[in-house]
């Protein structure tokens, strides 16, 4: 059962990791180098918290006694870290490190849309 889940995120994980370069390029190419930076930038949070998921998943494989109401508060307290580390790491993008906002959203969008794509090309199988 929880090998599919398994795989397909694994999966959004490498999409992610390889458009942060395409971000990267293409934000570059399009609006210069501050641009693509930011859009890399952005692709790496989305990828950071998808990584927080896979952790978290690995865990809970690996305690198959676990029953319903531990993993249902795994599963809350994940969500919780999630958006933690998002905030945290748009805050620093946009306020330390001073990033293009714009740039920076689209690549978090374009990397989210990466992670509905593979899960709607996983649901089509």
């Amino acid at each position: 059962m929880f090998n599919g889940i398994t795989s397909g995120t694994r999966r959004v994980v490498r999409a992610q990791s390889v458009l942060v370069f395409v971000a990267a390029l293409s934000g570059a190419a399009i609006a210069g180098m501050d641009a693509g930076l930011a859009a890399a930038y952005g692709v790496f949070v989305a990828l950071a918290v998808s990584a927080v998921l896979v952790w978290r998943e690995q865990q809970s494989m690996a305690h198959p006694e676990w029953d319903q109401h531990r993993l249902l508060k795994m599963f809350v307290r994940v969500s919780v870290e999630r958006l933690i580390l998002l905030v945290a790491l748009l805050s620093l993008g946009l306020g330390v490190l001073k990033l293009d906002p714009l740039p920076l959203l689209l690549g978090l969008v374009l990397a989210q849309f990466a992670w509905l794509a593979a899960a709607a090309g996983r649901s089509g199988k």
